[in-house]
């Protein structure tokens, strides 16, 4: 995935979830406001006086000039546009990865009471998929979710039911970073997403997490890296 039209600037506040000010290269004075692709808190990524990059806007008339996209936090860029995890793991299904390449690859269908990110129907093979991005990082290890998602426990929970009936079913965890030694549940922001993530894995839901390749203009998947399940040591990847 590539974006074009990057301009880096420093992050000075997030008014709320929203948008952001930042003062772009050049820019002397004052400040830019930009949209912020990730409602997340973002507390860690966030911070005055961080290195951010944005992607100016093709519309001159829209509200917000620019797109926060890239922060970088020590040594390591960041990609926290929300979008961008269900592009990257598009990619990375249709290069091969996890079913033949050619294999028919839907976005956006319904199963019960959620729509997930993809459908793959390959001969008799039929499967669906979960995307969750992931940009908290704490001392080289990741974590999701990063605030409360009933959202996400609930997709979890659809997957077991997609087990049930037949289908093969996987959750890819897309790390927006490179450079991590892996990805685990946030049981202290949602002890309920760890625990549906857990009993997902003990019926057959296959938990899987990718790094990303980053840089101001790109973000591509690039290696799998472990899922820690952390409780109970037998579910590890």
């Amino acid at each position: 995935m590539r974006y074009e039209k990057m301009k880096k600037g420093i992050f000075l506040q997030r008014p709320n979830r929203f948008i952001a000010h930042v003062r772009l290269e050049g820019q002397r004075d004052g400040f830019t406001v930009c949209h912020v692709k990730n409602t997340g808190r973002c507390r860690e990524l966030l911070v005055p006086g961080t290195e951010v990059w944005v992607q100016m806007a093709e519309n001159p008339a829209r509200k917000t000039p620019c797109d926060l996209i890239c922060v970088k936090k020590g040594n390591r860029l960041i990609n926290m546009d929300s979008q961008a995890p269900n592009c990257v793991a598009e990619e990375w299904l249709r290069k091969g990865n996890l079913f033949p390449k050619g294999t028919l690859i839907r976005r956006e269908v319904r199963f019960g009471a959620s729509r997930f990110d993809f459908y793959a129907e390959a001969g008799e093979r039929r499967a669906f998929l979960e995307v969750k991005g992931v940009t908290l990082e704490d001392q080289g290890m990741t974590r999701f979710p990063d605030a409360p998602t009933q959202r996400g426990v609930r997709h979890v929970e659809e997957l077991i039911r997609c087990m049930e009936e037949g289908y093969e079913a996987y959750l890819l965890f897309v790390i927006q970073m490179k450079g991590v030694l892996g990805v685990e549940p946030n049981d202290a922001a949602h002890p309920a997403f760890g625990e549906a993530l857990r009993r997902a894995a003990a019926a057959g839901v296959k938990i899987l997490a990718v790094d990303c390749r980053v840089t101001p203009e790109e973000l591509q998947a690039d290696q799998e890296v472990p899922v820690l399940l952390g409780a109970n040591p037998s579910l590890q990847e």
